[in-house]
């Protein structure tokens, strides 16, 4: 994909606009082709995490933050439409993230509050996010605000392990 959309480029430069043209085409076709399989891969490593899980347990382990968003929002409609309270939503601490910290969590903490949901910290682990549907209160942990990241970040010097 990379290569044709190159090659497109100096096609372009070199004012050989047909040449352009379907090597852009080519490149575009390489990129479609690269998201199905990414999707593919992405509803497999869902699938897998999830196959043992209880209905109202979400693991998001493994996914990119876009991919973390879309199955959450998906399990959230899932949840609603078969009147589940909760959702336990599993984002992990951050621990094998680049310097050891967390994407999916912030992410996920943001997608609940857009949309007025509120979501708690599991007190037993500190990488599940509880999420009532109800807008109701579980008293299972913190309830997360939308900068608590950033004050703790700043309180401990810029270094936070989820």
């Amino acid at each position: 994909m990379a290569q044709c959309f190159e090659e497109s480029h100096a096609a372009y430069a070199a004012h050989e606009g047909a040449r352009a043209k379907e090597l852009s085409e080519q490149g575009r076709a390489h990129q479609r082709e690269m998201d199905r399989l990414n999707g593919k891969a992405s509803e497999w490593i869902f699938s897998e995490n999830n196959k043992d899980r209880r209905p109202d347990e979400v693991d998001l382990h493994g996914l990119y933050v876009k991919e973390a968003i879309s199955f959450t929002e998906r399990a959230i409609n899932e949840a609603r439409a078969q009147g589940t309270a909760k959702v336990h939503l599993i984002v992990g601490k951050g621990l094998h993230s680049p310097r050891g910290v967390a994407k999916l969590k912030p992410a996920i903490e943001e997608l609940m509050q857009k949309q007025g949901l509120v979501a708690q910290l599991d007190e037993k682990n500190a990488g599940v996010l509880i999420v009532s549907l109800d807008g109701q209160l579980s008293g299972a942990g913190s309830v997360v605000q939308p900068d608590d990241i950033t004050r703790q970040l700043e309180k401990d010097g810029g270094c936070l392990i989820m």
